[in-house]
Order: C-alpha cells, then sequence, then structure tokens
C-alpha cells in the first residue's frame, strides 16, 4: 500500500470514528432534548409528573369539562389494566379521585410504570395531578390485582374552546428480571 493510500485510509478512519462518537453522543442528548421540546409547546401531551407541591384550588366554576380516560399496554405487557370509570365531568377546580386497576396475569413478579399522556395537548398544563400511580413503579406479585387512583383537578384558567380532554396511560413492562425474585411491592 502506498503512502498516499495509507494518508488516505487513516483520514476515512478518522472521519468514520468521529462519525461513531458523534452519533453516540447524539443519542444521549435526544431524551432531554426531547423532554425540553415536550415541555415548551406541549407536543405528546405529556403531563409535568414532577411530584411538586401543588396548592389545591379554592373555587369551583360552574363550567363542566368531560374527562375520558384511556388505558394501553406496551408491547410485552400484557397485564389486566384498565380505567375504573370511561369518563367523568369535573368542574374547572374541583378535586376529582378516579382509580384504574392492574393485575399481573403471570406467575412471577412483575413491575410496570406508566407513563400519562393527555390530548387536546394543549390542555395537558391544565390538568394537575396531585396524586397519580404514574408517579412510582408499580411491583405486582402472581396474580396480585390492585386498585391505583389518580386525584386530580382541571385549572380554572382552562381555555372555554377545551370541553373535553383525554388522559391516556401507557403500562410499560420495566421489570428486572434478574432481581424479580427480591422485589418489594411499592404503593
Amino acid at each position: 500500500m502506498s503512502q498516499t493510500q495509507r494518508s488516505t485510509t487513516k483520514r476515512l478512519v478518522k472521519k468514520l470514528l468521529f462519525t461513531v462518537v458523534g452519533m453516540f453522543g447524539f443519542g444521549f442528548a435526544m431524551v432531554p432534548l426531547y423532554d425540553v421540546i415536550c415541555d415548551i409547546t406541549g407536543l405528546n401531551g405529556k403531563t409535568d409528573d414532577q411530584n411538586v407541591a401543588i396548592q389545591e384550588p379554592t373555587s369551583i366554576g360552574e363550567r363542566l369539562i368531560t374527562v375520558q380516560f384511556l388505558s394501553q399496554n406496551s408491547a410485552g405487557m400484557d397485564w389486566d389494566f384498565g380505567a375504573n370509570d370511561a369518563q367523568v365531568k369535573v368542574h374547572p377546580g374541583e378535586v376529582k379521585v378516579v382509580s384504574y386497576y392492574a393485575k399481573n396475569v403471570h406467575d412471577y413478579v412483575m413491575t410496570g410504570q406508566a407513563i400519562p399522556s393527555v390530548a387536546p395537548n394543549e390542555a395537558a398544563r391544565y390538568l394537575k395531578k396531585l396524586e397519580c400511580f404514574c408517579f412510582q413503579e408499580q411491583v405486582l406479585q402472581p396474580g396480585e390485582q390492585v386498585e391505583m387512583g389518580i386525584r386530580f383537578f382541571i385549572d380554572e384558567n382552562i381555555p372555554e374552546h377545551i370541553t373535553k380532554l383525554t388522559l391516556s396511560y401507557s403500562l410499560f413492562d420495566i421489570t428486572d428480571y434478574e432481581s424479580s425474585e427480591s422485589a418489594v411491592t411499592l404503593r
């Protein structure tokens, strides 16, 4: 191999290594960038699930908002999972409690995590969850069934054109199968 070919090959290898390192770094940066973009724009109906103290409302208006509840299991998660009520009507400012159910249909311990989404996207900033099963992992023993609550209110400042919103939960299997024998139930 000539000196020119070696030099060209070295440059190509350096460029390829730089590209691989850059792609790897970009992959790590995608999750925080996605979260920032969703927070700024309200895309994907992401709700603010930071467990911060939210002041409960003091006044309840006359208006009614319909809140629909949906559920779905992600691929590989086949618990029985769903809302106990398909929908409720809520006055902005009224604190409401609803529940979902989950049952581990397997003969081994599993851990699930629910990820919320709100539609329309604009409504996500007005749905305030005071308590939610989605704030923590759910560890269920074989055949165990639980009721999981959500305590929420709709902010009084919700725009007039929003009369209905949908709160949807996707349930994911986050079981650490190596340590599932020693799992502790969190609820």
